[in-house]
């Protein structure tokens, strides 16, 4: 997931409740108005379209209480926090939308399966095209500021506002069309619409749950937090970097270094926690393990037998990076970590590198760690 805007939590949680807020008076405004005009004419449809925004409202409600559940301090319960909580609000958003498309297909199947001709009159025309106004500006402003803040929930209620948008505007469409053409299309226009909004819905759905289930760590932050690492004196290569999300933006994980083998543990326990500072202050996200490689200092042999190993075990398909190497000539010990394909039989790969290596160094005792591809 790539880092949005650098803005505090407390900052942040601001942001989704004020915009939710107007999402909120918004919604309530046109849901009153439409109620009005739809018991002073009589129109049914207006009336239900204003029952349509208090749902809309309702997933502002959503996206507050969410925020405000996910903003709590971390308890003996929860000791890393409750961000989690935005998820879930998303996923009830999600469900709403989709509740929404679905009866929007039945009520237009009905309507296709018993048409009766319909009465556009000038003030609801009038009425649904300032709606769709009035939803295209509320949509693109909340899903611009979830996009901001990192919000799904956000994200979500501002789609959420521009499907209704476009079912509005389908309306308009077909008044159109039956107004020049006197043609009736506003149950199958209605019937398209809803069967997006469902797509959608699902869609919406699937994204959320793939971030609780924990999505692989984003390319460029992956490859920023490594940078930053390799970017000290001394650490020569950083690996099997793991991020597990807490909520938007909310990352813990570990990583692995590579430091010459001549380092003390005070040259370790500085190092470390160098990395760990410079990595919360340049991508908000807190290493809670640092494991160490030792990079043989004293060539020759070591550094010999590195490039033939390194060679050798490249050569194989699913093979995706060796890394970790250690040459031990004293203790006749050569150590290694590889990384595969997540297609790859892992077994098989490291039984075929392991047979490999061990005829090339018959004398040694070789040890293989076999790593997924978990982050780039």
């Amino acid at each position: 997931m790539k880092q949005t805007v650098k803005i505090s939590g407390k900052e942040r949680g601001k942001i989704i409740v004020r915009t939710s807020v107007i999402g909120i008076l918004s919604n309530l405004l046109l849901s009153g108005f439409k109620a009005a005009v739809g018991m002073l004419t009589g129109s049914i449809a207006i009336a239900l379209d204003a029952v349509n925004n208090l749902s809309d409202a309702l997933s502002s409600v959503i996206t507050i209480i969410g925020t405000r559940l996910a903003a709590k301090n971390p308890d003996r319960e929860h000791p890393l926090g409750h961000g989690r909580y935005e998820y879930i609000a998303a996923e009830i958003i999600s469900a709403v939308i989709l509740y929404a498309g679905i009866t929007s297909l039945v009520e237009s199947v009905k309507k296709i399966i018993t048409p009766s001709a319909p009465d556009y009159s000038a003030v609801s025309l009038v009425i649904v095209g300032a709606a769709v106004a009035v939803k295209i500006v509320l949509g693109s402003f909340v899903k611009k500021q979830g996009v901001r803040v990192n919000s799904d929930a956000l994200r979500d209620s501002g789609k959420d506002a521009l499907f209704d948008a476009v079912i509005s505007a389908t309306t308009l469409l077909a008044a159109g069309i039956f107004l020049v053409f006197g043609l009736s299309l506003e149950a199958w226009l209605g019937a398209l619409i809803s069967l997006y909004i469902i797509w959608s819905g699902v869609d919406m759905f699937r994204e959320t749950m793939s971030r609780i289930l924990g999505e692989r760590v984003d390319t460029e932050l992956s490859r920023a937090i490594k940078g930053t690492i390799t970017g000290i004196p001394g650490v020569s290569g950083a690996y099997d970097l793991i991020l597990h999300s807490y909520g938007p933006d909310k990352w813990q994980g570990s990583v692995h270094i590579e430091v010459p083998d001549t380092w003390t543990a005070e040259d370790i326990d500085r190092v470390s926690r160098q990395i760990q500072e410079l990595v919360y202050v340049e991508h908000q996200v807190i290493l809670t393990g640092i494991g160490i490689y030792a990079r043989n200092t004293v060539g020759g042999e070591a550094e010999t037998a590195r490039t033939r190993i390194t060679e050798a075990v490249m050569a194989e398909d699913q093979v995706l990076q060796i890394h970790g190497f250690n040459f031990s000539e004293a203790e006749k010990t050569i150590r290694f970590d590889i990384v595969l394909d997540f297609s790859a039989d892992r077994q098989a790969v490291s039984d075929q590198i392991l047979k490999k290596v061990q005829a090339m160094y018959p004398d040694y005792r070789i040890r293989i760690v076999v790593d997924s591809d978990i982050s780039d």
